[in-house]
C-alpha cells in the first residue's frame, strides 16, 4: 500500500488508531488513549509559541522503513516554505514529538528516532505517560531541548 491509498481508503478514517506504513506498505496500528491525545494538543500548542514556525498534529513523514507519523511535529518557515503540505513529508520537519503509547518498546522509540533524524530532523522528543520527556538530536541524547522549551509541567496538569 501507499501512503495515498491509506488516505483514500474509506474504511480506515475512523479507526481509534494511529496509522504507519512499514517499508513493505503493510499497515501498521497503534492504540492511542485520550491522556495520549491530550499530550498532542498541549505539546502542539507549546510548540507553536516558537517564532517563525508552526507546529502539527498526526504528521506524516515518508522514510526508507515506511511512513512514519509523528504526534507532533514543528516545521520551521523555510520547512513549510519548501514543503508545504505535501502528504507525506519527503524530509522530517525539524522537530519530531512521539508520545510513548504502552503498547510501544524500547526498540520502537529507538528505531522512530534514527528514522526521523536520519529523513532530516534536528531533534525527536519522546514523551511518556507521566510527562517526562526526553530529548535526541544526531549527536544523542540531552538533558533539554535545544530550543529551549519543556512541556513537562503542563503535560501534568
Amino acid at each position: 500500500m501507499r501512503w495515498a491509498d491509506v488516505l483514500a481508503d474509506k474504511s480506515l478514517r475512523d479507526l481509534p488508531y494511529k496509522i504507519e506504513l512499514d517499508r513493505w506498505g503493510n499497515i501498521m496500528m497503534s492504540p492511542a488513549s485520550n491522556r495520549h491525545g491530550r499530550f498532542q494538543v498541549v505539546i502542539a500548542a507549546l510548540l507553536e509559541t516558537l517564532p517563525n514556525g508552526r507546529s502539527l498534529i498526526e504528521c506524516s513523514v515518508d522514510t526508507p522503513e515506511g511512513v512514519k507519523v509523528a504526534d507532533v511535529a514543528w516545521c520551521s518557515d523555510a520547512f513549510f516554505a519548501e514543503h508545504g503540505y505535501e502528504t507525506p513529508y519527503t524530509a522530517a520537519p525539524e522537530i519530531c514529538v512521539e508520545v510513548r503509547s504502552p503498547s510501544n518498546s524500547d526498540e520502537e522509540m529507538l528505531f522512530k528516532i534514527r528514522l526521523y533524524l536520519a529523513a532530516g530532523a534536528k531533534e525527536v522528543w519522546i514523551v511518556f505517560e507521566d510527562g517526562r520527556t526526553r530529548y535526541f538530536d544526531a549527536v544523542g541524547e540531552h538533558p533539554a531541548s535545544a530550543w529551549n522549551i519543556d512541556p513537562t509541567p503542563r503535560l501534568n496538569h
